[in-house]
């Protein structure tokens, strides 16, 4: 049996044929705009270098001083809220270590908060309503 779609691949294990993509955006502790260049492109080659250990395949990232939109496929078999609780905790870890400023700047890296949505189902209203609301936090 093969599936296809011009934008979409379907993976085939022994027992599923799936496709699961999702775009999840998550910000700073305080939308403080703490990402500078040097550290975004730290924190892309982490999030890309994780991918075997976090369980999830890296489609797109798009990241800026106070917030990180990331494209990701992750199976069905992973629950996609511990993928990107994972995702948070490693490169908060190691970018936190890494860069002083972050640790002088805010408490932790990032809110506790995270919008995760199945790709084609959000908007950009939906996201500008999740960045209005965390810069209220």
């Amino acid at each position: 049996m093969e599936l296809s779609n011009p934008v979409r691949s379907y993976h085939v294990s022994d027992n599923i044929v799936h496709c699961c993509q999702y775009h999840v955006l998550f910000c700073t502790k305080w939308r403080r705009k703490v990402l500078d260049e040097s550290i975004r492109k730290h924190l892309h080659s982490l999030i890309d270098e994780y991918q075997g250990e976090g369980g999830y395949q890296l489609l797109g990232a798009d990241i800026s001083q106070d917030h990180v939109h990331l494209l990701l496929e992750i199976p069905p078999i992973q629950s996609v809220c511990s993928v990107v609780g994972r995702i948070k905790a490693y490169t908060s870890h190691v970018l936190r270590e890494s860069h002083s400023t972050l640790r002088t700047r805010i408490p932790t890296l990032w809110t506790r908060v995270s919008l995760i949505s199945s790709v084609g189902n959000v908007t950009m209203n939906d996201i500008e309503n999740f960045l209005e609301e965390q810069r209220k936090r």
